[in-house]
């Protein structure tokens, strides 16, 4: 079973990517969801966070806080790259254990928005970079998330690497330009990575 993962910028439209090769009944791992999972379920990294970012990075009754916890991370690169690196390799588990699940398949997907910054891409056999151009993702974030700033979505965009990087390390890149249709080209990676799964 290959491992395929896909990543791209925020507004970039990987999510809509990953479902329709979801349609298609490739597994796909979200990685943003399970994280969220994880800094909920899994003991050892609730610890780790506690000792990290204080009590009140869980509720009286054990929720996680994520408001309190983005006010600890927004605008402090040392504390953000704190919270990435007691996070991702517990994801990375989370994962494994996921994968193992779907042996059965040809391929499964792992969508991740920090593939490359979380170096989750060591973990699969190839990389898809889903991109689109800087003037359409700030169209797209600005209708989609009203309650963003134009400043606040560059400050996000600012963290990510850059969309060139991206499709200089992946495999594949899918173009969501709005000139490209991105049925055929996810049909296209879906023959060939079922081919080399087979």
């Amino acid at each position: 079973m290959r491992r395929i993962g896909i990543t791209g910028g925020i507004g970039t439209g990987k999510t809509i990517v990953s479902r329709l090769f979801a349609v298609l009944g490739v597994p796909v791992y979200d990685a943003d969801t399970r994280a969220k999972w994880v800094m909920h379920h899994n003991k050892a990294l609730r610890q780790e966070l506690l000792e990290a970012f204080g009590p009140a990075t869980y509720t009286n009754a054990g929720e996680l806080d994520r408001t309190y916890l983005a006010s600890m991370v927004f605008n402090n690169p040392q504390r953000l790259e704190l919270l990435n690196s007691l996070v991702h390799p517990h994801v990375g588990k989370d994962f494994e254990v996921w994968a193992a699940s779907h042996a059965d398949k040809p391929y499964v997907l792992k969508e991740a928005a920090l593939m490359f910054e979380s170096e989750s891409w060591r973990q699969m056999d190839e990389v898809i970079t889903v991109y689109a151009p800087l003037a359409l993702r700030l169209q797209r974030l600005l209708q989609r998330d009203t309650h963003r700033t134009e400043a606040d979505i560059k400050a996000i965009l600012a963290r990510q690497l850059s969309e060139e990087e991206k499709m200089r390390r992946a495999q594949h890149v899918i173009f969501n330009d709005d000139k490209q249709l991105i049925i055929p080209q996810v049909l296209s990676l879906h023959e060939q990575f079922s081919k080399a799964g087979a």
